[in-house]
């Protein structure tokens, strides 16, 4: 019998657990509907907020990827899988009314494929995010993201987005935006820290219905030639290299949290494989955003099947995954002992002749 891939998340029951996660191909209609035909559960349209200047930011956006030596390659699908992808981003450039109005006629053709357009709204003014969640389910809309982990707060102007880092602000903005809104509500955190369990509980006491971890990391790339910053400044980053970091923050989150609340993984999924990956690491869904933006809706498509595949030859459904990697891990202090181990993985000459 063929393996089922629905998954839920609180009250949301999910076809899949592919969600396709905001960028800026994300920005237009078109993009939305491509998702959607390409299958995706989920698709989260481009976060908006109140400032200008996070909006203005779009327009300064820059671009890149890297192969695994660092030299700058062709933005398309013919990147290799160790691209390492890097940009400063913005937020959609129209207004909220012009994004609210599509966002919620998405959202209603989504429902007739048993998906969901949700809207990302990223923190600047707490008052003005918990009017705009408001006015978000006053429109219908059926799923919000509220996106407190942005990488680029410390790089943007002032009050533009935010990265939370203390779990007692979490708690407060999460609070009040639930305060304000019944609706199914996402909460997503950064990665930027060490207490992202923290913050994920923090998250979930105020009332979220899932976390989703862990926003990009900050990072700089020197250019040999230039001897400048590729792309002039500290950029977000991201690529295939993040997912041990992401499948480490799901398993803590999880034990940290319990095995009851919904864990949603970013950043690093590059495929359907990945998808099994964090899921088995405490997900029960995954986000895929920059993969998509580089190689095309197809990869959406791909990724289905592949998880499907997966599924099919163990002989399970989606929804056993969750967890059963992060559930398995062990301390080091409960790892076996293994005398002498270490001598097999170094050079031979760092080691004393035997006589």
């Amino acid at each position: 019998m063929a393996s089922e891939l629905g998954v839920t998340i609180g009250a949301l029951r999910l076809k899949n657990p592919l969600i396709a996660g905001a960028a800026e191909h994300l920005i237009e209609e078109a993009g939305v509907r491509r998702a959607l035909a390409a299958g995706a559960a989920v698709v989260v349209m481009k976060s908006t907020n109140e400032v200008e200047a996070a909006k203005a930011q779009l327009d300064a956006a820059e671009y890149a990827v890297f192969d695994e030596t660092w030299q700058r390659r062709e933005w398309n699908a013919s990147a290799p899988a160790s691209a390492f992808i890097a940009c400063r981003s913005g937020l959609y450039p129209g207004s909220f009314d012009s994004w609210l109005e599509s966002l919620a006629r998405l959202d209603r053709e989504a429902a007739k494929s048993d998906a969901y357009v949700a809207a990302s709204l990223i923190l600047g003014d707490l008052d003005h995010a918990k009017r705009m969640a408001q006015q978000v389910q006053e429109a219908g809309v059926r799923l919000l993201e509220l996106n407190i982990g942005t990488p680029y707060a410390s790089q943007a102007a002032k009050g533009a987005v935010a990265t939370e880092l203390l779990p007692e602000r979490v708690a407060a903005i999460v609070g009040a935006v639930r305060a304000a809104v019944s609706m199914p509500l996402w909460v997503k955190i950064t990665g930027q820290s060490e207490r992202v369990p923290e913050l994920a509980r923090a998250a979930f006491e105020a009332g979220a219905d899932s976390v989703v971890m862990a926003g990009r990391l900050l990072g700089l790339i020197p250019d040999l030639d230039t001897m400048a910053p590729h792309l002039g400044t500290t950029l977000g980053v991201g690529g295939y290299w993040n997912l041990p970091l992401t499948c480490h923050w799901l398993a803590l989150s999880r034990a940290a949290v319990g095995r009851d609340r919904p864990l949603i993984a970013t950043n690093g999924i590059q495929n359907g494989l990945d998808i099994a990956r964090v899921m088995l690491a405490g997900a029960s869904a995954a986000e895929m955003s920059s993969p998509v933006m580089l190689r095309g809706f197809e990869l959406i498509e791909r990724s289905l099947a592949e998880l499907k595949d997966y599924l099919n030859a163990k002989h399970i459904d989606a929804r056993d995954l969750i967890g059963r990697a992060a559930d398995a891990r062990k301390s080091f202090a409960e790892m076996p002992q293994l005398d002498g181990n270490w001598r097999n993985y170094v050079p031979q000459a760092s080691l004393n002749s035997k006589d």
